[in-house]
């Protein structure tokens, strides 16, 4: 008679070996052998949600905009300097970096797919307007017209459009371009270009490049006193 705990074992065996079979079709050998052998790593980030801790950094920069347009409104101070390195990281994490990734590696495969194909030629035209708003911005900020009250409540206007635009540009894709990406691609190409994106952001931004980009918008946002999140809960 098979003995019942040898019989259970096989079982258990077998079940294991099937898991890690179908791990290594989507994933590759090398983070199988780090699983069956029982190695704790860090889980990957997948590409759809870095692109998503990328939209939370646009929404902090987007608060600074706020703050800058309130006081721009308001006749207040608005140190120019802040707005400026604002500009910057726009510039270079969300419009060089952030939204040509979209433009390279997913609107191309949703076009090719024929899949949401209107709503990628709305994103791709905001970006291209994102960015002329940006250089308005920075034109406003040249120190002849930025003394001026018309120039400043004009550059108030162009923060509020950026701003608008945007919150409706990044919620959009959270909810419907990043969960329906995986009906564009391979699960092994979808691995891959995490691993693309994190080589990417490392050769542009350094080391922990994130994280970094992280500490400049903090310092910002202290500058301007709206770092702290408790100020922003709404009084009973």
């Amino acid at each position: 008679m098979n003995n019942p705990i040898n019989q259970r074992e096989s079982r258990r065996r077998f079940i294991k070996s099937g898991a890690l079979l179908g791990a290594a079709a989507l994933l590759g050998p090398a983070r199988v052998l780090a699983a069956e052998q029982g190695e704790t790593k860090t889980a990957e980030v997948t590409p759809t949600e870095d692109l998503m801790k990328e939209h939370g950094v646009l929404r902090r920069l987007l608060l600074i905009y706020d703050d800058m347009g309130t006081r721009l409104k308001e006749g207040r101070e608005a140190p120019a300097e802040v707005l400026k390195e604002a500009i910057g990281l726009i510039r270079r994490f969300v419009e060089y970096y952030h939204e040509k990734d979209e433009e390279e590696y997913l609107f191309t495969r949703f076009n090719k797919a024929g899949k949401l194909v209107d709503l990628v030629q709305v994103l791709y035209a905001q970006h291209q307007a994102g960015r002329q708003v940006t250089t308005r911005i920075e034109e406003k900020l040249i120190p002849a017209r930025f003394s001026q009250a018309a120039e400043r409540a004009q550059l108030a206007a162009y923060l509020r459009a950026y701003t608008r635009m945007y919150r409706a540009h990044a919620a959009r894709e959270d909810t419907v371009l990043y969960p329906a990406f995986r009906s564009v691609i391979s699960p092994r190409d979808f691995m891959a270009l995490g691993d693309l994106f994190e080589a990417k952001e490392v050769k542009l931004f350094g080391k922990d490049g994130f994280e970094k980009i992280v500490i400049q918008v903090a310092d910002l946002e202290k500058r301007l006193g709206i770092y702290e999140l408790a100020q922003f809960t709404p009084k009973a």
